[in-house]
């Protein structure tokens, strides 16, 4: 029997469009890779990811099913495609985390639904499909990551400068704005190291994103664990470059950022959120608060590793106001972060920040499905309470146009040399973020009239 699995595109950030950056910023759709990975070997499994191409449907052999993930920004092209499917008789089933969150609007546009983490369920539905009895809702549970097998990446093998792969998942954190504690639960779960460590061997790309919330989790025993997995991937001479995600804790223990940097680490995102504590408090981010003040100072041990830092900021909460842009882009200069990334308070259906801000009717692009298109976190979806429409995007442009000026660059790529990281990885990448933001500021000037009036209403 023959499974399609598809990755959606979004045509407001479509990357299918050729380019030699594109392979940089597209990651591989790694959920359906692990769902891939469940899957029993009397299934012939596809992977189409849309931001990579987009095919002609109709002239792909017909699949027995066909299985779509979707973020919430990817959900009204997910629709699309399974209506171009479901017209021909073939079933659809959609899971992700927009489908778990938004389960009702989901059954209205595809044949079932998984809930929650797929991996505990799609043998089930599977067998279902093959005895002609699919339901509509299948509930995932929380999965023992040790029973979990490798990721299919022979499936997915051209078009990505990176590889991808799962360590952990769960956050404790718990943050107003975020969706993956009630996606994937408030319990750090981690995979055994032996497993980890040997599909790492199965990646192809010598570049590797490891997709964890927190790979390092925030309690002494998650730094434990994972400084177990870095002399592990040492002790493997994996020959692979990787980046990750963590909190502000990965600046605080030099054996840690050790042997992180020996195992390949060379670029951490880090989520700094807000410039002030009130912001802070308002997200639910307490956690940067308890680390204290010295962000400049874990920034700069994380640097004498020869690591880069990514830093992101949320621009729109309460507590903000009329010059939040300048001040994001200096805080993030005053700790000497090495790429900038702002982005716009997005009320993700799931999380708290969904509900106060549905309950305040604070949600200006509410025409669903098709406007969920806008959730980007690269577009204003929501009225804020102290910045206007002009107001934010301004503020926007003037972080953007701020930190990335030709100057501040310059200085980034010349500061990098004294801290022993490659001179035209530091130009690249910051060149890169800039004209990304070029071209998603044209997309928003495009949009003004729609969204504009949204706000307005």
């Amino acid at each position: 029997m023959r499974l399609l699995l598809i990755n959606p595109g979004n045509p407001l950030v479509s990357m299918s469009q050729p380019s030699r950056w594109r392979r940089y910023r597209v990651w591989k759709p790694l959920g359906l890779m692990v769902l891939a990975g469940v899957t029993p070997a009397e299934w012939e499994v596809t992977i189409l990811d849309e931001n990579l191409a987009v095919p002609d449907y109709s002239r792909l052999p017909r699949p027995d099913l066909v299985g779509i993930t979707a973020f919430t920004s990817q959900s009204p092209r997910a629709y699309e495609i399974a209506d171009v499917f479901r017209r021909v008789g073939v079933p659809v089933v959609m899971g992700g985390i927009h489908a778990s969150m938004c389960p009702e609007e989901a059954l209205a546009n595809v044949d079932a639904v998984v809930k929650g983490e797929a991996e505990s369920i799609w043998p089930t539905v599977l067998a279902d499909v093959a005895r002609g009895s699919l339901r509509p809702l299948y509930e995932g549970k929380f999965v023992d990551l040790g029973s979990v097998p490798s990721a299919r990446h022979d499936l997915l093998t051209d078009g990505y400068a990176f590889g991808s792969i799962q360590t952990t998942r769960g956050c404790p954190l718990n943050c107003h704005f975020c969706s993956v504690s009630a996606f994937n639960g408030r319990s750090y779960r981690h995979r055994p190291i032996d497993a980890v460590v040997r599909e790492f061997t199965q990646i192809r790309e010598r570049l590797v994103l490891v997709v964890d919330d927190n790979l390092i989790g925030t309690r002494p025993e998650h730094l434990a664990r994972a400084k177990d997995l870095f002399r592990a991937m040492i002790a493997a001479k994996l020959n692979k470059k990787w980046v990750c995600q963590v909190t502000v804790n990965f600046g605080d223990d030099e054996e840690l950022l050790e042997l992180a940097a020996r195992a390949g680490c060379v670029g951490a995102f880090i989520g700094f959120e807000s410039v002030t504590n009130e912001g802070l408090a308002e997200i639910g981010k307490r956690y940067n608060i308890l680390k204290g003040g010295n962000l400049r100072g874990s920034v700069a041990r994380i640097h004498r590793h020869g690591i880069l830092v990514v830093g992101s900021f949320i621009m729109g909460l309460d507590s903000d106001t009329p010059g939040v842009g300048r001040r994001i882009a200096k805080a993030a200069a005053r700790y000497s972060v090495d790429l900038l990334n702002p982005i716009f308070l997005t009320p993700l259906p799931g999380t708290r920040l969904w509900d106060n801000m549905q309950t305040q009717g604070r949600i200006a692009a509410n025409r669903f499905p098709q406007d969920w298109r806008y959730y980007t976190l690269s577009f204003p979806v929501a009225r804020f309470q102290n910045l206007s429409w002009a107001q934010i995007l301004t503020e926007m442009d003037e972080s953007w146009r701020w930190f990335y000026s030709p100057w501040r660059i310059l200085r980034r790529v010349f500061g990098g040399l004294s801290r022993w990281r490659s001179p035209l990885t530091m130009l690249v990448a910051n060149l890169s973020y800039r004209r990304n933001y070029r071209a998603d500021r044209k997309r928003l000037s495009d949009l003004d009239l729609s969204l504009g009036a949204a706000w307005s209403q």
